[in-house]
């Protein structure tokens, strides 16, 4: 069976606490490795203000993983999202090789933000 890469961001319910929320990431962790997954990356956005309530909450701790798995494993975690009352919404994504390599880049710093400049007609012209 082959492995995919996938990327999957949690919304965690921000009634947590600090190590709730630190409880909560590391079983997800553990389920991907414990399940044969690999993990790539992970990024923990913290808390964010969401783009509309959910739950009458206004805010989420939000965690991305980055991961190799056999596909078959997704539809397990993903039942695991649905059943714990700290994930508010999940959404996981397969990466296809550009995206990995995009991913690789970042991390290296290879890809930065170009910072946006505001210049002015004159300033363009000279």
């Amino acid at each position: 069976m082959s492995m995919n890469q996938y990327e999957t961001v949690i919304i965690l319910t921000p009634v947590l606490s600090e190590q709730q929320m630190k409880d909560a990431v590391k079983s997800y962790r553990e389920l991907i490795t414990g399940n044969g997954g690999e993990m790539v990356h992970e990024d923990n956005w913290g808390l964010t203000k969401l783009a509309y309530p959910i739950d009458k909450k206004g805010t989420g701790f939000y965690h991305l993983f980055e991961y190799r798995a056999n596909p078959e494993f997704i539809r397990t975690m993903e039942i695991a999202f649905r059943r714990d009352e700290r994930v508010m919404r999940y959404l996981t994504v397969k990466l296809d090789k550009w995206a990995v390599e995009y991913n690789d880049k970042k991390r290296r710093g290879e890809i930065t933000r170009k910072p946006e400049t505001n210049k002015t007609e004159e300033e363009v012209a000279s």
